[in-house]
């Protein structure tokens, strides 16, 4: 890594556009309209499965009443659905990770070779923590609106935390046993943070937020590239 702070925070900022500009690459892109399309398709049964609930359950004993109070029904859910996109979508892309990484280490990194893929059990735990960092974030970042003062930099301080720790982890799993990711990850503590703040900033964006776990797979993958070679080198 560049000695000094100025030559510290380009190297970030390289890697952070460098990783947005590849999130656009079509085998990125390909990842992320599947995941994209999972979650309609979740999104799509469930709000169909409460208004069948809806239907089932509620009656009342005027027409125009049961149909006025469907459509409130209807949009509240659809609304209410819309806060889960990021959280869903973030689920089916942790079930793409491994292919994500991998993918950067072939065009980035080809001389040194491929991680391990984690076993499916593991894959499955990571995706569901993914999922609920995530909804995590999405919460907090609702309830600190309602605080003046605090807003938007508690929200960028616990997620820079929590996503920097499970996506750097996730990228050096691959490589090293999960002790070994988490020591590396605590003895580089402030360049994750500071990669985890990036990728709350990400998230903080409507729509674009869609894009963040594909966006901090690609980042951790080149961080934890460049932290390892370092270490490598410091080492020998």
């Amino acid at each position: 890594m560049p000695v000094g702070i100025k030559g510290y925070f380009e190297t970030m900022l390289s890697l952070a556009i460098k990783s947005f500009k590849q999130v656009f690459e079509p085998p990125f892109r390909a990842i992320f309209w599947k995941s994209i399309g999972l979650t309609l398709a979740l999104l799509a049964v469930i709000w169909i499965v409460i208004q069948g609930l809806f239907v089932s359950f509620v009656t009342v004993p005027y027409p125009w009443l049961e149909t006025a109070l469907g459509l409130l029904t209807g949009i509240g859910a659809f609304i209410g659905l819309g806060f889960l996109i990021g959280p869903a979508s973030a689920l089916f892309v942790a079930f793409y990770q491994d292919d994500i990484a991998e993918i950067v280490e072939e065009h980035d990194y080809p001389q040194d070779g491929k991680g391990k893929a984690l076993p499916v059990m593991t894959s499955l735990r990571i995706a569901l923590k993914f999922a609920g960092v995530v909804i995590l974030g999405n919460l907090l970042a609702l309830f600190l609106l309602l605080i003046p003062g605090v807003n938007m930099v508690a929200f960028f301080v616990v997620n820079g935390y929590l996503l920097g720790r499970e996506f750097f982890e996730f990228a050096a799993m691959r490589f090293m046993p999960i002790p070994d990711a988490q020591l590396l990850r605590k003895r580089h503590g402030a360049m994750v943070f500071i990669a985890g703040l990036m990728i709350a900033g990400v998230m903080a964006i409507p729509i674009v937020n869609l894009i963040t776990p594909i966006f901090a797979t690609i980042l951790m993958v080149h961080i934890f590239k460049r932290l390892n070679y370092s270490t490598a080198v410091q080492s020998s």
